[in-house]
């Protein structure tokens, strides 16, 4: 099955006074790039969250924020005095550089002070945060399987499309070989004409002529590119129907396909081959922009 590598999950709680709400987004990405967005004093989480994703996922760019709210009844707050004073004169600083430079900020309240990191937090050491620290790792696992049905369900979606880019470009290779057949009595009229040109003005090598020619008409022939775009198109469904991850295999075959069909294209000697090879290429790119999502 495909999977998109776009997706989004939430997932809230609360216990003992204390509420949260996880967010879950997913973006292309090259390699699979984790970011966490904790509280304070839930950095331990980090660690967590990585693994369970790191064995759920294999590409795509991943932020997983956590927002933490307790109640104030919910633990006695000690302030962190060296903390306040430090955030006190770099906001001194802060107005300092701004009356400087003509601009006017407003002043900070106490509440944005206290907000601030490390500034304010629950009396009493971690181990206190046991049991919200147990619930909050509980919500990994449905809040992950959220997030993947998600993105089989995208996937799902982003297979229909590039299953149809597909058929279009064997049905275009299929109108490519047409049309070279086609044009096979207009090529050989014209080297008719051109050998007889060249007899006409020299008393050139008759069987070197032949040779040369025969080389020319070797190199317009599209056979090998359109038997791999076929290859090509059928690899494509083998990568799709396997349950591993395709993403990469996909970019790389959409490289190979764009590459025949440039080929294709420099070979035509013939405006209906070129019309049907232009066509292809951009199937193809459209194919490869689909792809970029693909796990």
């Amino acid at each position: 099955m495909t999977h998109a590598m776009t997706a989004f999950a939430s997932r809230t709680g609360q216990m003992d006074g204390a509420s949260w709400h996880w967010d879950l987004r997913g973006l292309n990405g090259r390699g699979l790039d984790i970011r966490t967005r904790l509280p304070d004093g839930m950095d331990r989480l980090d660690q967590t969250l990585r693994t369970a994703l790191g064995k759920a996922l294999h590409r795509g760019s991943v932020t997983v924020t956590l927002r933490l709210t307790r109640s104030a009844q919910d633990a006695d707050l000690a302030l962190d005095e060296a903390q306040l004073d430090r955030v006190l004169r770099a906001l001194d600083r802060v107005q300092e550089r701004a009356y400087a430079a003509g601009v006017t900020l407003a002043q900070p309240t106490a509440a944005d002070v206290l907000a601030t990191r490390g500034v304010i937090g629950g009396a009493g050491d971690q181990d206190d945060d046991t049991g919200l620290f147990a619930a909050l790792c509980t919500d990994i696992g449905p809040l992950l399987s959220d997030f993947t049905a998600m993105r089989a369900h995208e996937g799902a979606a982003l297979q229909h499309i590039v299953a149809d880019q597909l058929d279009r470009i064997k049905v275009l290779t299929a109108d490519a070989r047409a049309a070279a057949t086609a044009r096979q009595p207009r090529l050989r009229q014209s080297l008719r004409d051109a050998y007889a040109r060249i007899m006409e003005v020299t008393a050139a090598d008759d069987a070197r002529l032949v040779q040369e020619l025969a080389i020319l008409t070797t190199r317009q022939d599209v056979t090998e590119e359109l038997d791999r775009l076929d290859a090509h198109v059928a690899a494509a469904w083998d990568i799709i129907e396997d349950d591993a991850p395709a993403g990469r295999r996909l970019d790389f075959l959409s490289q190979e396909f764009m590459r025949e069909a440039n080929t294709l294209c420099a070979k035509s000697q013939d405006s209906d081959l070129t019309q049907v090879g232009l066509a292809l290429k951009l199937v193809i790119d459209q194919l490869r922009e689909q792809i970029q999502n693909v796990e």
